[in-house]
């Protein structure tokens, strides 16, 4: 194939709408220009040693055979199990006897998940099931909702009933659990009140769904984090670089973004039918900027796009070089 600059690689994949036109190339950048994925930075032609996050919850992986997965056109949870499988299984990232949480998006008690404002219940409930066959000792789902109590965004999102159907138990977050937490990584954000509950875990899956936000433009893994600490209204100053310095403190084993429904417009809460495109996709990596990189595409962005990614790029958090990634697409419904 003729040599593509990253911008022209990264400009064909957001407004690609057939994956005949980018498997080809994500194929041939695999075979031909891979870097591994401790290799955190934006410009592919540059290596540099990377120490590991200060002070965080993340377990070392095992070597694995993708960097990203992409499972299209199947119902939600047949997605889920194909992209995990393609890793290998729920056990390259959940230890027997591991304390696991999963974060998805709830943020309202006032919209079914139809309205794309919160995650898809399969999705999630998916997700607690394989933790659970790999040997989790607990897995514990929660948010934060700014949109009516938890209990009652818990239920109406769907989510409670296949999270306690599949094993898992849903909890609430009271005030008193969230712990003045140093983030000795961060440029701007250096301390935050974060909650016991994630920051205990030996596993934490971050569920966010794609949606658009009015202020971060798009809410995917790095916005979702926003749901574990107590003052969000303090992360609006300098956002992007906020979310990138929280990411730093706590990030997640695992992103699976879920873009089986997504919200295009009118984010967060939504409310319109009208604003939700049915996009049957789901976006898997340990890397969560690589996640929320591959993610803008469905909105027609890119990477750069997006005050957060540059900044955790910048901050040598994952990355957003996505020709260079090795990605694999699974297409359920071919």
């Amino acid at each position: 194939m003729p040599h593509l600059t990253r911008r022209q690689f990264l400009r064909m994949l957001a407004l690609s709408t057939s994956a005949s036109l980018i498997n080809p190339l994500l194929t041939a950048c695999a075979e031909n220009n891979v870097l591994p994925l401790e290799t955190r930075v934006s410009n592919p032609t540059q290596t540099i040693a990377v120490p590991p996050p200060a002070e965080t919850n993340k377990p070392s992986l095992p070597t694995l055979n993708y960097d990203l997965v992409v499972a299209k056109d199947g119902q939600p949870d047949e997605m889920v199990r194909r992209a995990i499988t393609a890793f290998g299984g729920m056990s390259q990232f959940v230890p027997p006897g591991s304390k696991v949480v999963i974060k998805p998006n709830i943020c309202v008690g006032y919209h079914s998940y139809e309205y794309a404002a919160t995650t898809n219940p399969w999705v999630v409930g998916e997700l607690v099931k394989l933790s659970v066959e790999a040997g989790a000792k607990q897995v514990h789902v929660f948010d934060h909702p700014f949109g009516g109590t938890a209990e009652n965004a818990y239920a109406v999102s769907g989510i409670a009933q296949q999270v306690e159907a599949a094993g898992g138990k849903m909890i609430p977050l009271p005030n008193f659990g969230f712990i003045s937490t140093d983030i000795p990584s961060g440029v701007d954000l250096k301390n935050c009140d974060i909650h016991d509950e994630l920051l205990s875990a030996d596993v934490v899956i971050n569920v966010p769904i794609a949606k658009h936000h009015s202020l971060a433009r798009l809410t995917l893994g790095m916005k979702n984090l926003m749901g574990v600490i107590k003052d969000r209204p303090a992360m609006h100053r300098n956002l992007g670089q906020r979310l990138a310095d929280l990411t730093s403190r706590i990030p997640p084993t695992l992103t699976v973004v879920d873009a089986v429904r997504v919200l295009m417009a009118n984010g967060p809460t939504g409310g319109s039918l009208d604003d939700v495109k049915q996009s049957n996709m789901l976006i898997v990596s340990p890397d969560i900027v690589a996640a929320d990189s591959y993610a803008a595409s469905i909105f027609g962005l890119l990477p750069d796009d997006l005050e957060y990614v540059r900044a955790a790029v910048d901050m040598r958090l994952g990355r957003s070089d996505l020709e260079n990634l090795r990605v694999e697409e699974i297409n359920i419904g071919l």
